[in-house]
């Protein structure tokens, strides 16, 4: 599979605590930046926190979710599909940086067709992130 990389731009009120979190805490590479963004490299995707004050969904995303495997899946939300190793390292990463787990790392849809490895969290803005890992990659789409 060799995808093309992504883009997505969102809002955060504190540009200083996104480069913390995006920088330091999930160790994305900063590009380019101004005065009211700054460019991140997502494990090879290009998000970009835009400074935005008052438009940040903080908290109100616990609020918002639908039930996926028992849990109550935080919508909306964006992240990436890593490889097992890459998801473990995150997963340690996240949780020694003290950030609170929505949904704790764990295997959902264990032994089913889609079987992955998932857990979400919130940027300071408020903002949920998924990320996953496939045993299998080739079951990323199967049904």
């Amino acid at each position: 599979m060799n995808l093309r990389p992504f883009h997505i731009a969102f809002p955060v009120d504190d540009l200083e605590a996104a480069r913390y979190f995006y920088g330091a805490i999930l160790g994305c590479p900063e590009g380019r930046s101004a005065e009211h963004w700054i460019d991140f490299d997502l494990f090879g995707h290009q998000i970009v926190a835009h400074f935005k004050p008052g438009s940040t969904p903080r908290n109100k995303v616990a609020l918002d979710g639908n039930p996926v495997d028992g849990h109550d899946v935080p919508i909306p939300h964006f992240g990436v599909v890593l490889s097992q190793d890459q998801w473990k390292h995150l997963a340690e990463r996240v949780r020694s940086a003290g950030v609170h787990f929505v949904i704790e790392p764990y295997t959902r849809f264990e032994g089913q067709i889609g079987e992955q490895s998932t857990m979400f969290f919130l940027d300071p803005a408020g903002n949920a992130l998924e990320f996953k890992a496939f045993a299998d990659l080739n079951q990323l789409f199967a049904k």
